[in-house]
């Protein structure tokens, strides 16, 4: 790895090459993304001009990459090689000098394989044709699922960023006022945080919120109306992810139904969470209080998944998962039931495990 570097980001790198090296691999390619941004904290975008970090290989980390971001890359990871390209070359000739007759024999190359794509690979093959290919995701997110107290506090923020956004949100939720009214409200409490939501504001009404990912439309809220507000926030990086689902006057009794009893569902399952517990029983806690509520076939969906440097990675809140839970988690609970053509509700908050129980970051 690099050199005797011991930064929190290079010794997150030494992490992975120790389990690449259990794994017997060669080497590593980490191309843009949430994993390349946890491992150097270099943001950059997947365009046409290939970006590739390789771990490990030869026993040396280097990186390819185009010649104006060369600087960048230099300064995020020390030590590191830099071969850069032109745009007039190409990646090729560079991506052929940075594996060097390596590429003459077999080589064993872990890949993000929910990443990388076929042009990247491309690249590569076309200089190590006898490449092998192995996935890594499992094992940066293996890394990735415990965050330090840093990640927490970006998280944490991002969640009361979240929650001031929600709270403008519903205080505009009345007969007559549209989905679209609503989501702008948010959008605006979010913007004067210099921030955005990362998946939208998604607000649905009536029938339309049966659908547990409507996206937000022209509808005018009515007398009646079950109305859910889905939105999220990033703060250097982390985001959060809330739900909250409200009545507009008197709802039908089933409605009411479906409304509290995703409440006592989100309750047992928060309960449930605990070090040591596996997700498949944070799912099953909620799952009970629905089934028992007649409502287990309208919770359409896992109780829940981790949060970070994407709105959805491990651990993922499920049935049958026995992932156990650890200290530095972060996960939705969002239990939800949903009847069709009528209605639906969904409460979800983020919650923190801790090494004696667990922690609830958004506003409640």
């Amino acid at each position: 790895m690099v050199g005797s570097e011991a930064s929190p980001l290079a010794m997150r790198r030494q992490r992975l090459a120790e389990r690449l090296a259990r794994r017997n691999l060669d080497g590593c390619v980490l191309v843009p993304g949430p994993n390349l941004r946890y491992f150097t904290g270099l943001e950059v975008e997947s365009g046409e001009r290939p970006v590739l970090l390789v771990l490990g290989l030869g026993g040396h980390d280097l990186a390819v990459v185009p010649y104006f971001e060369a600087e960048r890359v230099r300064q995020a990871l020390p030590g590191c090689r830099l071969i850069t390209y032109r745009d007039e070359a190409g990646p090729e000739p560079a991506v052929a000098r940075a594996f060097g007759a390596m590429g003459l024999r077999p080589l064993h190359l872990g890949a993000e394989f929910g990443t990388m794509r076929l042009m990247e690979r491309a690249v590569i093959e076309g200089s190590v044709p006898k490449a092998r290919w192995h996935p890594v995701d499992a094992d940066a997110y293996g890394l990735r699922q415990c965050k330090d107290a840093q990640e927490v506090e970006s998280i944490r923020r991002a969640s009361a960023v979240a929650g001031e956004a929600m709270a403008e949100g519903l205080g505009v939720v009345r007969a007559g006022v549209s989905e679209a009214e609503v989501a702008q409200r948010c959008l605006a409490v979010l913007a004067s945080h210099g921030t955005v939501s990362p998946f939208g504001v998604m607000v649905a009404s009536g029938p339309r919120s049966a659908d547990p990912h409507a996206t937000t439309s022209g509808r005018q809220l009515q007398e009646g109306d079950l109305v859910w507000i889905d939105l999220g926030a990033r703060v250097e990086g982390y985001v959060a992810d809330i739900t909250r689902t409200v009545a507009v006057g008197e709802v039908r009794p089933e409605l009411r139904s479906a409304l509290d009893a995703a409440a006592a569902a989100q309750r047992a399952a928060i309960e449930a969470a605990r070090p040591g517990r596996t997700a498949g029983e944070v799912d099953h806690a909620a799952r009970g209080v629905m089934n028992a509520a007649g409502l287990g076939a309208y919770f359409t969906h896992r109780t829940g998944h981790g949060l970070g440097l994407e709105v959805h990675e491990p651990p993922f809140i499920v049935d049958g998962s026995v992932e156990p839970l650890q200290p530095g988690m972060i996960f939705t609970v969002e239990p939800g039931a949903y009847l069709p053509g009528e209605g639906g509700a969904r409460i979800e908050d983020d919650v923190l495990v801790t090494a004696d129980g667990l922690v609830v970051l958004t506003q409640r």
